[in-house]
């Protein structure tokens, strides 16, 4: 099983951003994918997860209307577009696999994580 997250890097507030997730190793169809948030000093933080299968969807309070996740099967990638960012929104980011059938935004639930780019919202 590999994760590799690409496309974090420094923007504006106010800015946007797409990381993509390129997943292998594994049935997709079994298994959902999570974005998680971690900035210094805090908790892992659940930003959006998405059922593969079915693209069934769910968000943290904090991202909604702001956030977007999304998978394209034919390049084994999710992606999470990140619109109207905010400093708060600093931290790494990290996407995981989980094998629960409804993806949920708990870390403990997911048994696979990539590397995780940083991402700076910054002026």
């Amino acid at each position: 099983v590999q994760l590799v997250e690409s496309g974090g890097g420094l923007v504006q507030p106010g800015g946007s951003l797409t990381l993509s997730c390129v997943m292998s190793g594994f049935n997709f169809a079994e298994y959902g994918i999570g974005w998680f948030r971690q900035a210094p000093g805090k908790e892992r933080e659940g930003v959006s997860c998405i059922r593969l299968k079915d693209s069934y969807t769910d968000y943290g309070d904090s991202v909604k209307g702001r956030f977007t996740i999304s998978r394209d099967n034919a390049k084994n990638t999710v992606y999470l577009t990140m619109m109207n960012l905010r400093p708060e929104s600093t931290g790494v980011y990290y996407c995981a696999r989980t094998p629960l059938s409804v993806p949920i935004l708990r870390p403990v639930t997911y048994n696979y994580w990539g590397p995780g780019p940083q991402v700076t919202v910054s002026s």
